[in-house]
Protein backbone atom coordinates (compact mmCIF):
# COMPACT_ATOMS: atom_id res chain seq x y z
CA UNK A 1 0.00 0.00 0.00
CA UNK A 2 2.94 2.45 0.49
CA UNK A 3 3.64 1.90 -3.20
CA UNK A 4 0.06 2.92 -4.06
CA UNK A 5 -0.07 5.93 -2.12
CA UNK A 6 3.30 7.14 -3.41
CA UNK A 7 2.73 6.42 -6.92
CA UNK A 8 -0.62 8.19 -6.51
CA UNK A 9 0.84 11.27 -4.66
CA UNK A 10 2.66 11.34 -8.14
CA UNK A 11 -0.28 11.30 -10.17
CA UNK A 12 -1.92 13.85 -8.03
CA UNK A 13 0.69 16.77 -8.37
CA UNK A 14 1.16 16.29 -11.96
CA UNK A 15 -2.68 16.41 -12.64
CA UNK A 16 -2.99 19.72 -9.89
CA UNK A 17 -0.38 21.08 -12.28
CA UNK A 18 -2.21 20.38 -15.79
CA UNK A 19 -5.13 21.22 -14.45
CA UNK A 20 -5.80 24.56 -16.79
CA UNK A 21 -9.52 25.92 -15.10
CA UNK A 22 -11.49 25.31 -12.48
CA UNK A 23 -13.88 22.95 -13.77
CA UNK A 24 -10.80 20.77 -14.44
CA UNK A 25 -9.06 21.06 -11.12
CA UNK A 26 -12.42 20.49 -9.74
CA UNK A 27 -12.55 16.94 -11.36
CA UNK A 28 -8.90 16.60 -10.09
CA UNK A 29 -10.36 17.08 -6.46
CA UNK A 30 -13.21 14.70 -6.75
CA UNK A 31 -10.87 11.82 -8.15
CA UNK A 32 -8.61 11.53 -5.59
CA UNK A 33 -10.41 13.34 -2.55
CA UNK A 34 -14.18 12.86 -3.73
CA UNK A 35 -16.18 9.74 -1.79
CA UNK A 36 -15.25 7.17 -4.37
CA UNK A 37 -12.17 8.63 -4.73
CA UNK A 38 -8.72 7.21 -5.22
CA UNK A 39 -7.31 8.59 -2.06
CA UNK A 40 -10.58 8.02 -0.15
CA UNK A 41 -10.63 3.98 -1.23
CA UNK A 42 -6.99 3.74 0.04
CA UNK A 43 -7.69 5.36 3.42
CA UNK A 44 -10.76 3.21 3.65
CA UNK A 45 -8.38 0.02 3.31
CA UNK A 46 -6.30 0.65 6.21
CA UNK A 47 -7.87 -1.66 8.39
CA UNK A 48 -6.95 -4.81 6.20
CA UNK A 49 -3.21 -3.19 6.62
CA UNK A 50 -0.71 -5.18 9.32
CA UNK A 51 -1.46 -3.89 12.60
CA UNK A 52 2.13 -3.25 12.74
CA UNK A 53 2.57 -1.27 9.56
CA UNK A 54 -0.78 0.67 10.05
CA UNK A 55 0.20 3.43 12.16
CA UNK A 56 3.40 4.40 9.15
CA UNK A 57 0.54 3.54 6.76
CA UNK A 58 -1.48 6.31 7.90
CA UNK A 59 0.72 8.73 8.63
CA UNK A 60 1.84 8.23 5.14
CA UNK A 61 -1.71 8.56 3.93
CA UNK A 62 -2.61 11.76 6.43
CA UNK A 63 0.70 13.34 4.85
CA UNK A 64 0.00 13.01 1.08
CA UNK A 65 -3.40 14.09 1.66
CA UNK A 66 -2.81 17.22 3.80
CA UNK A 67 0.22 18.06 0.68
CA UNK A 68 -3.05 17.38 -2.08
CA UNK A 69 -4.94 20.08 -0.01
CA UNK A 70 -2.17 22.64 0.07
CA UNK A 71 -1.36 21.81 -3.67
CA UNK A 72 -5.03 21.75 -4.61
CA UNK A 73 -5.26 25.09 -2.70
CA UNK A 74 -2.61 26.83 -3.85
CA UNK A 75 -3.58 25.61 -7.56
CA UNK A 76 -7.15 26.93 -6.90
CA UNK A 77 -5.97 30.39 -6.14
CA UNK A 78 -3.88 31.16 -9.78
CA UNK A 79 -6.56 29.54 -11.51
CA UNK A 80 -8.76 32.09 -10.00
CA UNK A 81 -6.28 35.07 -10.36
CA UNK A 82 -6.53 33.96 -14.09
CA UNK A 83 -9.68 34.09 -14.98
CA UNK A 84 -10.53 37.17 -12.83
CA UNK A 85 -7.67 38.76 -15.11
CA UNK A 86 -9.37 37.41 -17.81
CA UNK A 87 -12.87 38.72 -17.68
CA UNK A 88 -11.92 42.07 -16.50
CA UNK A 89 -9.82 42.25 -20.13
CA UNK A 90 -12.74 41.02 -22.01
CA UNK A 91 -15.42 43.12 -19.12
CA UNK A 92 -12.47 46.17 -19.77
CA UNK A 93 -14.92 49.78 -20.58
CA UNK A 94 -12.57 52.01 -22.81
CA UNK A 95 -12.89 55.02 -21.32
CA UNK A 96 -12.31 56.91 -24.33
CA UNK A 97 -15.31 56.07 -26.05
CA UNK A 98 -17.73 58.38 -26.67
CA UNK A 99 -20.72 58.34 -24.05
CA UNK A 100 -24.04 56.57 -25.19
CA UNK A 101 -27.25 59.21 -25.18
CA UNK A 102 -30.19 58.61 -24.03
CA UNK A 103 -32.72 59.25 -26.91
CA UNK A 104 -35.26 61.84 -25.73
CA UNK A 105 -38.78 61.40 -26.01
CA UNK A 106 -41.04 63.45 -27.69
CA UNK A 107 -44.65 64.01 -28.42
CA UNK A 108 -46.72 62.08 -30.74
CA UNK A 109 -48.02 63.48 -34.14
CA UNK A 110 -51.75 63.01 -32.59
CA UNK A 111 -51.44 64.08 -28.96
CA UNK A 112 -49.56 67.13 -30.61
CA UNK A 113 -52.48 68.21 -33.34
CA UNK A 114 -55.37 67.39 -30.17
CA UNK A 115 -53.34 70.29 -27.76
CA UNK A 116 -53.10 72.29 -31.05
CA UNK A 117 -56.43 72.03 -31.94
CA UNK A 118 -58.28 72.18 -28.26
CA UNK A 119 -55.85 74.77 -27.24
CA UNK A 120 -57.53 77.48 -30.11
CA UNK A 121 -61.05 76.66 -29.04
CA UNK A 122 -59.86 77.05 -25.10
CA UNK A 123 -58.69 80.26 -25.89
CA UNK A 124 -62.22 81.26 -27.87
CA UNK A 125 -63.83 80.07 -24.84
CA UNK A 126 -65.14 76.80 -25.44
CA UNK A 127 -64.43 74.05 -21.99
CA UNK A 128 -63.77 70.29 -22.93
CA UNK A 129 -65.73 67.87 -22.36
CA UNK A 130 -65.71 63.43 -22.40
CA UNK A 131 -67.93 60.54 -22.95
CA UNK A 132 -67.57 57.36 -22.99
CA UNK A 133 -66.71 55.47 -25.89
CA UNK A 134 -69.45 52.18 -25.78
CA UNK A 135 -72.76 54.07 -26.25
CA UNK A 136 -76.02 53.49 -26.54
CA UNK A 137 -77.89 53.59 -29.96
CA UNK A 138 -79.84 56.97 -28.63
CA UNK A 139 -76.76 58.88 -27.66
CA UNK A 140 -74.94 57.71 -30.27
CA UNK A 141 -77.46 57.95 -33.51
CA UNK A 142 -80.95 58.87 -32.36
CA UNK A 143 -80.83 61.66 -30.18
CA UNK A 144 -78.67 63.24 -32.90
CA UNK A 145 -81.83 62.53 -35.39
CA UNK A 146 -80.84 59.55 -36.99
CA UNK A 147 -83.65 56.79 -36.09
CA UNK A 148 -83.08 53.40 -36.99
CA UNK A 149 -84.53 53.30 -40.45
CA UNK A 150 -82.52 56.42 -41.64
CA UNK A 151 -80.44 56.10 -44.27
CA UNK A 152 -77.50 57.81 -42.86
CA UNK A 153 -76.78 54.72 -40.73
CA UNK A 154 -74.96 53.36 -43.76
CA UNK A 155 -72.86 56.42 -43.76
CA UNK A 156 -71.39 54.81 -40.33
CA UNK A 157 -69.44 51.08 -40.41
CA UNK A 158 -70.24 50.83 -36.64
CA UNK A 159 -69.13 48.28 -34.66
CA UNK A 160 -72.44 46.86 -32.13
CA UNK A 161 -72.51 45.51 -29.00
CA UNK A 162 -74.55 43.17 -26.61
CA UNK A 163 -77.26 44.81 -25.58
CA UNK A 164 -76.86 46.36 -21.75
CA UNK A 165 -78.54 45.73 -18.74
CA UNK A 166 -81.33 48.00 -19.59
CA UNK A 167 -81.88 46.40 -23.17
CA UNK A 168 -80.83 48.96 -25.30
CA UNK A 169 -78.66 47.99 -27.86
CA UNK A 170 -75.09 49.71 -27.54
CA UNK A 171 -71.99 50.45 -29.78
CA UNK A 172 -68.31 51.65 -29.99
CA UNK A 173 -69.28 54.71 -30.99
CA UNK A 174 -69.16 56.37 -34.55
CA UNK A 175 -68.02 60.27 -33.69
CA UNK A 176 -68.17 62.39 -30.90
CA UNK A 177 -71.66 63.90 -31.34
CA UNK A 178 -72.86 61.85 -28.48
CA UNK A 179 -70.61 63.65 -26.13
CA UNK A 180 -72.61 66.85 -27.59
CA UNK A 181 -76.50 64.66 -26.63
CA UNK A 182 -74.58 64.28 -22.92
CA UNK A 183 -73.63 67.90 -22.68
CA UNK A 184 -76.86 69.34 -23.54
CA UNK A 185 -78.69 66.96 -21.46
CA UNK A 186 -79.73 68.99 -18.13
CA UNK A 187 -77.66 72.20 -18.65
CA UNK A 188 -79.20 75.18 -20.46
CA UNK A 189 -77.66 77.81 -22.42
CA UNK A 190 -74.96 79.42 -23.03
CA UNK A 191 -72.99 76.30 -24.13
CA UNK A 192 -69.35 75.84 -26.13
CA UNK A 193 -67.70 72.85 -25.66
CA UNK A 194 -65.29 70.72 -27.70
CA UNK A 195 -64.94 67.08 -27.16
CA UNK A 196 -61.74 65.11 -28.76
CA UNK A 197 -61.84 61.81 -28.38
CA UNK A 198 -61.75 58.22 -30.23
CA UNK A 199 -64.44 56.99 -32.10
CA UNK A 200 -64.50 53.63 -33.78
CA UNK A 201 -65.83 52.33 -37.64
CA UNK A 202 -65.09 49.07 -39.21
CA UNK A 203 -62.80 50.62 -41.80
CA UNK A 204 -59.00 50.18 -42.87
CA UNK A 205 -56.78 51.33 -45.43
CA UNK A 206 -54.17 53.82 -46.13
CA UNK A 207 -56.27 56.53 -45.32
CA UNK A 208 -58.91 54.95 -42.77
CA UNK A 209 -58.42 53.04 -39.36
CA UNK A 210 -60.73 51.00 -37.35
CA UNK A 211 -59.96 53.55 -34.60
CA UNK A 212 -59.37 57.23 -35.15
CA UNK A 213 -59.97 60.37 -33.08
CA UNK A 214 -62.04 63.11 -33.81
CA UNK A 215 -62.94 66.66 -31.89
CA UNK A 216 -66.63 67.53 -31.96
CA UNK A 217 -67.07 71.66 -31.12
CA UNK A 218 -70.66 73.27 -30.58
CA UNK A 219 -72.19 76.22 -29.30
CA UNK A 220 -75.46 77.59 -28.12
CA UNK A 221 -76.96 80.36 -27.42
CA UNK A 222 -79.35 83.31 -28.26
CA UNK A 223 -78.84 84.45 -31.72
CA UNK A 224 -75.69 82.27 -32.69
CA UNK A 225 -75.95 82.24 -36.56
CA UNK A 226 -74.29 80.38 -39.38
CA UNK A 227 -72.01 83.75 -39.71
CA UNK A 228 -70.39 83.43 -36.31
CA UNK A 229 -69.78 79.55 -37.24
CA UNK A 230 -68.17 80.31 -40.54
CA UNK A 231 -65.66 82.90 -38.91
CA UNK A 232 -64.38 80.68 -36.09
CA UNK A 233 -63.74 77.89 -38.51
CA UNK A 234 -61.89 79.87 -40.60
CA UNK A 235 -59.69 81.62 -37.83
CA UNK A 236 -59.00 78.43 -36.77
CA UNK A 237 -58.02 76.53 -40.12
CA UNK A 238 -55.65 79.61 -40.46
CA UNK A 239 -53.85 78.93 -37.21
CA UNK A 240 -53.63 75.44 -37.16
CA UNK A 241 -51.95 75.81 -40.93
CA UNK A 242 -50.53 78.89 -39.97
CA UNK A 243 -50.89 80.59 -43.20
CA UNK A 244 -53.66 83.11 -44.33
CA UNK A 245 -55.72 80.13 -46.20
CA UNK A 246 -58.63 80.37 -48.57
CA UNK A 247 -61.72 78.74 -47.24
CA UNK A 248 -64.69 77.54 -48.68
CA UNK A 249 -68.40 76.18 -47.33
CA UNK A 250 -70.21 73.67 -49.94
CA UNK A 251 -73.69 72.87 -49.22
CA UNK A 252 -73.96 68.88 -48.04
CA UNK A 253 -75.96 67.00 -45.50
CA UNK A 254 -75.51 65.82 -42.06
CA UNK A 255 -78.81 64.58 -40.50
CA UNK A 256 -78.22 66.35 -37.03
CA UNK A 257 -77.26 70.02 -38.54
CA UNK A 258 -79.53 71.75 -41.02
CA UNK A 259 -78.04 73.88 -43.02
CA UNK A 260 -74.88 71.50 -43.41
CA UNK A 261 -71.47 72.04 -44.79
CA UNK A 262 -68.28 70.66 -46.36
CA UNK A 263 -65.57 73.15 -45.21
CA UNK A 264 -62.66 72.88 -47.69
CA UNK A 265 -59.15 74.98 -47.47
CA UNK A 266 -56.59 76.29 -49.89
CA UNK A 267 -54.74 72.94 -50.87
CA UNK A 268 -51.32 73.89 -49.06
CA UNK A 269 -49.23 71.56 -51.19
CA UNK A 270 -50.48 72.90 -54.68
CA UNK A 271 -48.36 72.07 -57.22
CA UNK A 272 -51.75 73.10 -59.75
CA UNK A 273 -52.07 70.22 -62.00
CA UNK A 274 -49.87 67.85 -60.98
CA UNK A 275 -50.88 67.85 -57.21
CA UNK A 276 -51.73 64.52 -55.89
CA UNK A 277 -53.33 65.85 -52.94
CA UNK A 278 -56.08 68.12 -54.21
CA UNK A 279 -55.78 66.59 -57.58
CA UNK A 280 -55.72 69.32 -59.36
CA UNK A 281 -58.58 71.19 -57.60
CA UNK A 282 -56.63 73.75 -55.10
CA UNK A 283 -58.97 72.43 -52.97
CA UNK A 284 -59.21 69.91 -50.07
CA UNK A 285 -61.76 68.96 -47.70
CA UNK A 286 -60.89 69.13 -44.11
CA UNK A 287 -64.20 69.23 -41.58
CA UNK A 288 -68.08 68.96 -41.82
CA UNK A 289 -70.40 71.70 -40.08
CA UNK A 290 -73.92 73.23 -39.67
CA UNK A 291 -76.22 74.98 -37.73
CA UNK A 292 -77.83 72.16 -34.89
CA UNK A 293 -81.00 70.46 -36.03
CA UNK A 294 -83.85 71.79 -33.97
CA UNK A 295 -85.14 68.13 -33.83
CA UNK A 296 -81.36 67.77 -31.83
CA UNK A 297 -82.08 71.00 -29.41
CA UNK A 298 -85.65 69.65 -28.96
CA UNK A 299 -84.11 66.12 -27.62
CA UNK A 300 -82.44 67.47 -24.98
CA UNK A 301 -84.75 69.53 -23.99
CA UNK A 302 -83.50 73.08 -25.30
CA UNK A 303 -86.17 75.37 -26.39
CA UNK A 304 -85.37 75.76 -30.20
CA UNK A 305 -87.66 78.93 -30.41
CA UNK A 306 -85.48 81.25 -28.05
CA UNK A 307 -81.69 79.30 -28.77
CA UNK A 308 -79.69 77.77 -31.76
CA UNK A 309 -76.54 76.58 -32.17
CA UNK A 310 -73.28 75.55 -34.40
CA UNK A 311 -71.88 72.33 -34.48
CA UNK A 312 -68.38 71.03 -36.43
CA UNK A 313 -66.93 67.77 -36.55
CA UNK A 314 -63.19 67.17 -37.71
CA UNK A 315 -60.62 64.21 -37.53
CA UNK A 316 -57.66 64.41 -36.17
CA UNK A 317 -55.27 61.73 -38.23
CA UNK A 318 -56.55 64.09 -41.47
CA UNK A 319 -55.11 67.24 -39.63
CA UNK A 320 -52.45 65.97 -38.47
CA UNK A 321 -51.58 64.09 -42.05
CA UNK A 322 -52.20 67.69 -44.01
CA UNK A 323 -49.85 69.78 -41.52
CA UNK A 324 -46.61 66.91 -40.56
CA UNK A 325 -47.32 66.07 -44.35
CA UNK A 326 -47.58 62.14 -43.34
CA UNK A 327 -48.32 60.63 -46.19
CA UNK A 328 -49.96 57.04 -45.03
CA UNK A 329 -52.54 56.93 -42.00
CA UNK A 330 -51.38 53.37 -40.65
CA UNK A 331 -48.10 54.69 -39.60
CA UNK A 332 -49.72 57.03 -37.10
CA UNK A 333 -50.60 53.74 -35.39
CA UNK A 334 -47.72 51.46 -36.16
CA UNK A 335 -44.90 52.50 -33.23
CA UNK A 336 -41.66 52.88 -35.55
CA UNK A 337 -39.33 54.42 -33.90
CA UNK A 338 -37.92 56.10 -36.93
CA UNK A 339 -41.51 57.87 -37.96
CA UNK A 340 -42.02 58.68 -34.28
CA UNK A 341 -38.46 60.37 -34.05
CA UNK A 342 -38.61 62.19 -37.20
CA UNK A 343 -41.91 63.51 -36.44
CA UNK A 344 -42.48 63.90 -32.22
CA UNK A 345 -41.03 67.24 -30.48
CA UNK A 346 -38.89 67.03 -27.51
Amino acid sequence: MRQQLEQLSHVAESELTQATTLTDLEQVRIRFLGRKGTLTQLLRGLSSVDPAERPLIGDLANRIKESFNQAHAARLETLQQQELETSLRREAVDVTLPGRDRLPGGIHPLTRAVEEISGFFRHAGFVTATGPEVESDWHNFEALNIPADHPARDMHDTFYLPPGPDGRRRVLRTHTSPVQIRFMEGRQPPLRVIAPGRVYRCDSDITHTPMFHQVEGFMVDKGVSFGHLKGLLEAFLRHFFARDLPVRFRPSFFPFTEPSAEVDMGCIFCQARGCRICKGSGWIEVLGCGMIHPVVLKNVGIDREVYSGFAFGLGVERMAMLKYRIDDLRTLFDNDTRFLRLHATV
